[in-house]
């Protein structure tokens, strides 16, 4: 079987590759039309004349608006995709096409973000190069993305591995260095060794075993290793300052404000008391009650958010690695204290802070001196308390904190109120005597109070009376009082921490670094890109060294210094890709500065899409290195990614997250060779709405496969021999009937407008109507049937294309004029009303449109249905759909 018809004078390339000899297939579902006989034949179109090329400043097309789709460009693995892979791709795949039809010059480009461990753990196992097996991945995933008709700029394609591209990426790291933003740091850090190398914190699972990787569920370790930090932090209140401007999902935007984590409030310091001569040992599970101290030099200093509740601080806790720690514990206290370290080392933060775990911890034997009372309150550690975050210490005020007062509970710590809830004076006295008189009953019924609408009790000392005040107020006047006695500042603290930017791997971008003994330096500029050694052995060392330090000849410079042996994190090419695109060939610039500013334009990327899993790290992490390069004079925006959305994921059939593990994966080619591309790219997008989760159906498939035939018979015919041939008898060229161009118009309208709000499922049910009623027609008006190819080609290329075509067409409809719908064909003068019994069909009835319930009720009402159908009994209720239905409930 074969597609005939068509002028080879005309389109001499598509004809010559398109006369394929296409066997019937054995499957009842494949013969709706002959995908495989044209599909590949576009595909080799558009990429043989660059149909898709993107024009740069002073190319001609540039003088056209411009609009830039950006995907989130792929890990390519050896798995290849699945189906969820391409949904968003499919998204911004329609937005390009219409664009590019309503006259822009669109920037639809496609990459590798190619780094990453898999490849290395395989180069561990067999020897083989990681770019050997990186190279042979992009191949399939090259493949597989051609093969669904994606409409990219394949002349801008990058691969985060090239030299050409980790140039400008080791480039950056030089800009950051330069600007104080890059430091080592030697805290302690997650270590896998099984996978040889550094792991961050979200890297790191919670087990019943212990803390494992992420990937592969190895153990993991704290090790002190020496690491390159990003200070992301820095740059914490642009981060999210800016968020305000970006047209985001809001849920998305509360996420990357949580991760940021901005708190208003002051820093504390906390004398540490002389130590006094113990008669005994203690308990580490008991200390003695609060009293008066002299201070020694050590200060421990906390950020709270309230400080107006200092009065009631009595206890503070540090983190196990706090530095002073050691240095406060008493001889009696050391062996409890460094047993419990030993134990918190090897916990991750999600364990140590779930808030559902049961508190532990260990009195150090020292104590504080509380600033506002001059008392003396005991220093224990536990785990929830972490380094990392804050200053690594915290008081504690467990009348008015749920994880303090728990803590003082369990180890029997004072807890003292110091504000309670506003009420009469008689109720507010009656609840200060409890408290006075029998305090455990008080503690047990009306503590933790954690509101804002308060009272504040025993808030006072000689200098300073919070009694009286409101919360607001209480808050400014403990800092100041703090401020002036030199006892605490006002502060904004962020959860945020800089960004551990160091792996112990080979398969990464090197360090522009070179060191000297203990000091660092980076290289020139010029000597850039620094690649990497080739190497036979791509284990890292026993003790933890990266792989790298096994190139001696590479390592070691001819002065006796040595380069870095760590290497960048996969995040560190993801963070600018979007702006190589614009410039890919240029070996002279990260980008240049007129092309940056004609694809950034005002606001940057104009529509990003791609999987909510990223939703806080590589977008916070783009956002940080993008407002560097905006601060430098690289970039024109202070923000790289304007509008943003998430797909859903795709769902197996079984409602499970597709795995291998479960045996539910859909691999994408399967479904090319079943149903071919189009049939995937309208049923993905028709699946619901973009941003939803939902399951795979290979019913559903067959659905919109059946649609897709019924589009291509309108065209088409079978002849007796089997073959797919132009049918010019059902095609006229006289003008659409009235209906007909409402119904036309009213598709252009509705499909219009549902790409621009990326509805596309609802813009395929448009479609479908608009086929249903060509379809009645015996004859098809020329102009109706180009319409619906215009409409339905961002959707479905490859069908539109050779409909297009055989139309008599010689060039593609990738730049024809989108459609416009005419408003007078719009609003209909009549209305057909569905008429029902019982929520049953019975018969229709026409109507003026816009007809009230009790016009159409007449009407209906006159129909012989109705009385056939209502006959001897009851209308109890009537059911009104202006221009749509009326239901007669009866009984």
């Amino acid at each position: 079987m074969f597609i005939t018809g068509g002028d080879a004078k005309r389109f001499p390339f598509h004809n010559e590759a398109r006369v394929v000899n296409w066997q019937a297939p054995t499957m009842q579902v494949r013969k709706q039309f002959p995908f495989v006989a044209f599909e590949p034949v576009w595909q080799c179109y558009w990429l043989e004349h660059s149909t898709f090329r993107a024009a740069n400043p002073g190319e001609p097309g540039s003088e056209k608006p411009k609009y830039y789709a950006l995907d989130m460009f792929p890990y390519p693995s050896g798995a290849g995709l699945h189906v969820g892979h391409p949904e968003g791709w499919i998204a911004t795949d329609i937005i390009s096409r219409q664009k590019r039809m309503k006259g822009f010059n669109v920037l639809h480009p496609m990459g590798w973000d190619a780094f990453g461990l898999p490849a290395e753990q395989y180069a561990v196992q067999t020897g083989t190069h990681p770019r050997e097996t990186t190279e042979k991945n992009i191949a399939n995933f090259r493949r597989q993305i051609q093969s669904l008709g994606f409409s990219y700029d394949w002349s801008r394609e990058v691969n985060t591995t090239d030299p050409a591209y980790y140039k400008w990426t080791q480039w950056i790291f030089i800009q950051l260095y330069k600007k104080g933003l890059a430091y080592v740091s030697h805290a302690p850090v997650w270590y896998c060794p099984a996978l040889g190398t550094v792991l961050a914190n979200e890297e790191v699972l919670p087990t019943p075993e212990g803390p494992r990787s992420e990937r592969g569920n190895h153990p993991v370790e704290r090790r002190p290793l020496r690491q390159w930090m990003l200070k992301i932090t820095a740059y914490a209140e642009r981060l999210l300052k800016d968020l305000d401007r970006l047209d985001w999902p809001e849920s998305l935007k509360e996420m990357q404000r949580n991760w940021i984590g901005r708190s208003e409030g002051a820093e504390v310091h906390f004398g540490v008391a002389a130590a006094v001569p113990s008669s005994g040992s203690l308990s580490s599970e008991k200390t003695p009650p609060l009293g008066t101290a002299a201070a020694t030099p050590d200060t421990i200093t906390v950020f709270t958010t309230r400080p107006d509740t200092l009065f009631g601080a009595t206890y503070m806790v540090l983190s196990p690695e706090h530095p002073l720690v050691d240095k406060i514990t008493t001889s009696e206290q050391r062996d409890a204290v460094q047993k419990y370290k030993a134990e918190v080392a090897n916990k991750s933060d999600l364990e140590r802070t779930d808030l559902a775990k049961s508190k532990t911890g260990v009195f150090t034997g020292a104590y504080a001196i509380n600033p506002v009372n001059g008392e003396k309150i005991p220093i224990w550690i536990a785990d929830y308390v972490l380094m990392g975050y804050g200053t690594g210490a915290i008081m504690a005020v467990p009348a008015h904190d749920e994880r303090d007062f728990e803590f003082a509970q369990k180890f029997g710590l004072q807890i003292r109120p110091v504000i309670i809830p506003p009420d009469e004076t008689a109720v507010v006295k009656a609840l200060l005597n409890l408290y006075e008189t029998k305090p455990e009953d008080y503690i047990r019924d009306h503590l933790p109070y954690t509101g804002t609408n308060t009272l504040y009790v025993y808030s006072k000392n000689q200098d300073i009376s919070l009694e009286g005040l409101k919360h607001e107020q209480a808050i400014e006047k403990m800092i100041d009082w703090l401020e002036k006695e030199g006892k605490g500042t006002r502060r904004i603290q962020y959860k945020l921490r800089d960004w551990l930017f160091s792996r112990q791997r080979y398969w990464g971008e090197p360090f522009p670094v070179i060191w000297n003994g203990d000091q660092h330096e980076v290289i020139s500029e010029n000597d850039l890109p620094l690649t990497l050694p080739e190497l036979d052995d791509y284990k890292p060392t026993p003790e933890g060294n990266a792989p790298l330090a096994k190139a001696k000849e590479w390592l070691k410079l001819p002065d006796g210094r040595v380069r870095e042996t760590n290497t960048m994190p996969q995040w560190a090419g993801s963070c600018w890709y979007y702006l190589r695109y614009c410039d890919p060939k240029n070996s002279n610039a990260l980008i240049d500065l007129a092309v940056e500013k004609y694809w950034m334009g005002d606001k940057g990327v104009d529509l990003y899409i791609g999987g909510a899993e990223h939703a806080v790290l590589h977008l916070l992490y783009a956002r940080f290195w993008h407002k560097v390069l905006f601060d430098i004079g690289v970039v024109s925006t202070p923000e790289p990614f304007h509008k943003l959305v998430n797909q859903g994921i795709i769902l197996g059939e079984d409602n499970r997250k597709m795995s291998k593990s479960w045996g539910n994966v859909i691999n994408p080619d399967d479904v090319v060779t079943e149903y071919g591309a189009d049939t995937l790219r309208l049923f993905e997008m028709f699946l619901g709405p973009l941003e939803q989760m939902k399951p795979w159906s290979t019913t559903g498939v067959e659905g919109v496969y059946r649609f897709l035939g019924r589009v291509w018979r309108l065209v088409m015919e079978e002849n007796q021999e089997g073959e797919w041939i132009f049918a010019p008898t059902k095609i006229t060229n006289a003008p659409p009937s009235i209906e007909l161009l409402r119904s036309l118009h009213g598709a252009i309208q509705k499909v219009t407008d549902d790409i621009e709000k990326l509805q596309f499922n609802t813009a395929i049910s448009a479609l479908m109507v608009l086929v249903n009623d060509l379809t009645k027609e015996t004859v098809r008006p020329r102009a109706a049937l180009e319409t619906l190819l215009l409409l339905l080609a961002p959707f479905a290329p490859h069908m539109a294309e050779e409909l297009w075509h055989q139309l008599g067409h010689d060039q593609t409809l990738a730049y024809e004029p989108w459609p416009k719908a005419d408003p007078q064909y719009l609003h209909k003068s009549e209305a057909e009303i569905v008429f029902q019994v019982n929520g049953k069909v019975r018969d229709h009835v026409t109507v003026p449109a816009g007809s009230s319930r009790e016009i159409v009720e007449a009407a209906a009402s006159a129909l012989p249905a109705f009385a056939e159908w209502t006959s001897g009994k009851t209308v109890k209720k009537v059911i009104f759909v202006p221009d749509k239905l009326i239901n007669f409930v009866v009984g």
